[in-house]
C-alpha cells in the first residue's frame, strides 16, 4: 500500500510550491487536484510579484508590507534557477511594473509613502525612459523591479518537474480515514480501475482555495457545527481587453489605493490582452458586465490620457479570493493556516506569499513531530492507475462575449 508523509490537495501556486519545498527536504509528498492545476485564484491572478508597495500607500509599514517585502528576492533567485523550486523555465512577462499617479494632492503622499520601509523602492522615470503609453501623465512616473509572471508558464513548469507526484481526483470518490482521535490516517480514491486505492498519510494539507471548505468538511465533518467562521470570500470582477495595445505592466496610484493595475500578456492569436485591476475589479463587484466594462474604458482614458481605445474589445471574469476568515472580515496581512490534528489548511492570502506559506506549514509539521521518513520512500506505482491534472488555460482563453465599446454600449441601451 502506497504511503506518504504528506498529502496535498489543491494544485494551485500554494500547493505546488509546496510540494516542490517538501521533496527537497525529503518528504514523502503528492498532490492531489480535482479539476485543473492552477484553476480558479492562481490562473486568474495578474502574476504580479508584489514587493509591499500596495500596502505602504497610507505612508506607514503596514502588517502586510512587513509580511510580503522579502519576496520578490525568494522569487528572483527561483525565476534564475539559483535555488528550488527552479523556475528557470518560467516566463517573465516583464522584470518591473510601473508606477504612476493621478493629480491629486492625496495622490502625491501615497506616493511619497510608497518609498517607506520597501526592499524594492520605486525610481523615478526620466522623460526618455516613460513609456509612450504614458505620455500626457501628470507627475512623476516611476518603475519597481516587481516582475511579473506568467501565471500559466508557472504552474506547467512546477507540474513538470513533479509530474510523477501530481494526480487528478473525483471529489465524489473521496473518503479520509481517520484513527479515534480524528486524525487523518488514509487517503482512498477511485482509480481508473473497479478497485478503490488506500494511500496512508501521515499529515494532510489543503491549499484548494475556495475549495478548501468543502474538503474540511469531507476530512473533519465534526467541525462543520463550529460556530466560528472558517473561511471568506472577497469577490473581483476583473477586465480584459485586446487588442492593439503595446505590452505593459503598472499601478495607477490614487492616494492610499491602487486604482487600476494592468498586466499584459499574448493570446494564442498572437493578440495583446491586458487584465485591469486595482479598484476597477472591486468596485466592479457590484456592477453587470457591460455596466464594468464601460467604466473600465472610462478609468482606462482618464489615467492614461493618450491612449486610443478604438478598435479594442473588451469583457470580463469573476474570481472569488478566498482567504482564513478575519474578525473584519478585510484581508489578512499574512498566509492563513488552520491546523486541526494532522489536517492543515492554508490560503497564501497573495500569489507572491507562496514560500512565505511552506515555511509556515513546514514549521506546523516539526511541531508535530512530522519529519521526512527515513529510509526507501513508498512504492508509488499503485498510484500510476489515477489519472493525471492538465493545466487551466489563462482567463482570456476561456473567456466570451468581447465587444468593442460600440456594441457594448448599444448592449446597454437596448437592455
Amino acid at each position: 500500500m502506497p504511503a506518504a508523509d504528506l498529502i496535498i490537495f489543491g494544485g494551485g501556486i500554494a500547493g505546488l510550491w509546496t510540494l516542490s519545498e517538501a521533496t527537497r527536504r525529503g518528504y514523502r509528498c503528492l498532490l492531489l487536484e480535482a479539476f485543473e492545476l492552477g484553476s480558479g485564484q492562481t490562473i486568474a491572478s495578474q502574476g504580479i510579484i508584489h514587493g509591499g508597495l500596495k500596502y505602504t500607500l497610507q505612508g506607514m509599514m503596514t502588517g502586510s508590507a512587513r509580511g510580503i517585502r522579502e519576496m520578490p528576492l525568494i522569487w528572483r533567485k527561483s525565476l534564475t534557477g539559483e535555488q528550488t523550486p527552479d523556475l528557470s523555465q518560467t516566463e517573465v512577462r516583464s522584470p518591473h511594473c510601473y508606477l504612476w499617479r493621478t493629480e491629486s494632492l492625496s495622490s502625491r503622499l501615497g506616493m511619497f509613502g510608497a518609498k517607506m520601509g520597501l526592499r524594492v523602492a520605486p525610481r523615478s522615470l526620466t522623460a526618455d525612459e516613460t513609456p509612450s503609453v504614458l505620455a500626457g501623465c501628470p507627475g512623476s512616473i516611476g518603475v519597481m523591479e516587481e516582475q511579473v509572471i506568467s501565471p500559466f508558464s508557472l504552474i506547467s513548469n512546477l507540474a513538470q518537474t513533479h509530474a510523477d507526484q501530481i494526480f487528478k481526483y473525483d471529489p465524489a470518490q473521496l473518503t479520509f480515514q481517520t484513527d479515534t482521535h480524528g486524525n487523518i490516517t488514509a487517503v482512498q480514491l477511485q482509480t481508473t480501475e473497479d478497485d478503490p486505492l488506500t494511500i496512508n498519510t501521515r499529515s494532510v494539507l489543503l491549499t484548494a482555495g475556495s475549495g478548501n471548505e468543502s474538503l474540511r468538511t469531507q476530512a473533519r465533518p465534526d467541525a462543520v457545527s463550529q460556530t466560528a467562521p472558517f473561511m471568506q470570500r472577497r469577490p473581483l470582477h476583473m477586465v480584459l481587453v485586446r487588442g492593439n495595445l503595446p505590452p505593459f505592466n503598472g499601478h495607477c496610484v490614487d492616494g492610499a489605493k491602487t486604482r487600476v493595475t494592468i498586466t499584459s500578456d499574448t493570446d494564442s492569436q498572437g493578440r495583446t490582452v491586458w487584465q485591469l485591476g486595482g479598484q476597477i475589479a472591486e468596485q466592479g463587484v457590484g456592477q453587470s458586465r457591460q455596466e464594468l466594462v464601460a467604466h473600465a474604458a472610462r478609468e482606462l482614458k482618464a489615467v492614461m490620457p493618450g491612449i486610443n481605445v478604438s478598435g479594442l474589445e473588451w469583457t470580463s471574469y469573476q474570481v472569488d479570493r478566498a482567504e482564513g476568515a478575519t474578525k473584519s472580515g478585510l484581508r489578512p496581512e499574512t498566509p492563513q493556516l488552520v491546523v486541526e490534528g494532522n489536517l492543515i489548511t492554508a490560503w497564501p492570502t497573495k500569489l507572491a506569499l507562496a514560500p512565505q506559506l511552506a515555511e509556515d506549514v513546514f514549521d506546523c509539521l516539526k511541531k508535530q513531530g512530522i519529519s521526512p521518513a527515513s529510509g526507501k520512500h513508498s512504492d508509488l506505482t499503485a498510484l500510476q492507475k489515477l489519472a493525471r491534472p492538465t493545466v487551466a488555460l489563462p482567463p482570456w482563453e476561456t473567456a466570451s462575449e468581447w465587444l468593442t465599446l460600440e456594441e457594448n454600449d448599444a448592449r446597454t441601451t437596448a437592455a
